[in-house]
């Protein structure tokens, strides 16, 4: 690889460890982020977020000097922007902070760079990017213009990674890329083919985009058949675990679990990327939004029910949370339906809200401040305990109590 210096601008849940897996192969990386804590932390040889060993890579890098953060770009050959694409509460793509990232780049660019869009976005957000910078670098040629013989290279290489697996996975897993031209796709790709043993293939970067689009839909889609086939259970007193379990025997058929909602930064925002941009067109993707969207309010009224018919509100119920995160073992609270559930609960008259979440390190500014954070024991002692997210921490203890009542939300207590 030629590229002697990259430059990851966002240190989140993507860029840190991209950043540090980088610079575990010996190559220069300085990483950019507004938040000056995360910055000082890394710096520190520390990690802010909780990734299964990326504590190690990142302590190794930034000891043997490969590794640095600052808050502010800085000259380098390859720029990978992995900052966050959130939704407007409209519901339309919020592209704000790949504004930034342009425009603190631009001022640093110089022929010969490369410019990765790594953040999930609305197919025609790389062009879109490279018109923002083309307009504050009148200086430097872009591909929209000079195509494969431009100063500056920009392509699109969407993540495809799970929490708690993304060290492995951004190794080993397949990567797209899509170029604005054929050198943009090409130089991207010897750049990914340098840390990833997965196939790196290239395309254009509108299908690139759309990939991942359509990848994160497609998932949504499932996932919505799975909690609207759990509402179907439980009007008809079926249970839904042994359904799925029975169903999933033929070959052709592979049901997922239902649980309290989707959270996470890409299946609960990505299929809204499609809707805003064709919204006559995308009819079942926005229905399984819908339901995807709607599954925490079924979910609470489910649990006041339970406390209705076995309390008569005749004294004060406690429930018992397991889990706040949008997924199991990671410390990410991202659209955590777990949370949401959690912050509406809190407000029922005559009902305490104890909440267990082991991968949190501190308690979160967004839980509201009547529900208790209880270890997992002090939680399976309420009258109510309600599994929201199988942690593997849980799975390991809960055959070892006795709970008087228990709402399994999540398949914990089918995996025992």
């Amino acid at each position: 690889m030629s590229f002697r210096k990259i430059c990851v601008i966002g240190l989140g849940y993507i860029g840190l460890p991209t950043a540090a897996v980088i610079a575990s192969r010996q190559r220069q990386v300085v990483g950019v982020d507004i938040d000056k804590n995360a910055v000082e932390t890394i710096n520190r040889g520390e990690i802010h977020i909780v990734e299964p060993d990326l504590d190690m890579l990142v302590h190794a890098a930034v000891k043997e000097g490969y590794l640095r953060a600052t808050t502010r770009s800085e000259t380098a050959d390859v720029y990978l922007i992995a900052v966050p694409t959130p939704l407007t509460e409209e519901n339309q793509p919020d592209l704000s902070f790949i504004d930034k990232a342009a425009h603190n780049l631009a001022a640093v660019l110089k022929k010969g760079d490369l410019v990765i869009l790594e953040s999930t976005s609305p197919v025609g957000t790389t062009e879109r990017l490279a018109r923002m910078l083309a307009e504050q670098r009148p200086d430097l040629s872009f591909p929209q213009v000079a195509g494969s013989n431009a100063d500056v290279n920009v392509a699109h290489c969407p993540e495809r990674v799970m929490p708690g697996k993304v060290i492995h996975e951004l190794v080993h897993n397949d990567r797209i890329v899509g170029g604005m031209s054929s050198r943009c796709a090409e130089r991207a790709r010897s750049l990914y083919e340098f840390f990833v043993s997965g196939k790196c293939i290239t395309t254009d970067v509108r299908s690139a985009e759309m990939c991942k689009l359509a990848e994160n839909s497609f998932r949504d889609v499932n996932i919505a058949f799975a909690n609207e086939l759990s509402a179907i259970c439980d009007k008809l007193g079926v249970p839904v675990w042994e359904l799925i379990r029975l169903a999933n025997l033929h070959p052709r058929v592979n049901i997922l679990n239902p649980g309290p909602g989707v959270g996470g930064h890409c299946i609960a925002i990505d299929p809204w990327f499609v809707i805003s941009q064709v919204p006559d067109e995308a009819r079942l993707i926005r229905q399984a939004r819908n339901v995807n969207d709607t599954q925490p309010s079924r979910v609470i009224s489910k649990i006041m029910e339970r406390v209705s018919n076995q309390f008569n509100n005749e004294h004060n119920v406690t429930v018992g949370l397991l889990g706040l995160t949008y997924k199991a073992n990671t410390d990410d609270l991202r659209n955590s339906p777990a949370l949401a559930i959690a912050n509406t609960l809190a407000h029922e008259r005559g009902v305490t809200i104890m909440a267990a979440e082991p991968h949190l390190r501190r308690r979160p500014e967004a839980l509201n401040d009547n529900v208790e954070i209880v270890s997992f024991e002090e939680a399976c002692q309420a009258d109510i305990v309600v599994a929201l997210v199988p942690h593997r921490q849980f799975h390991s203890k809960i055959h070892d109590l006795t709970i008087h009542d228990v709402i399994d939300l999540c398949g914990l207590l089918n995996t025992l």
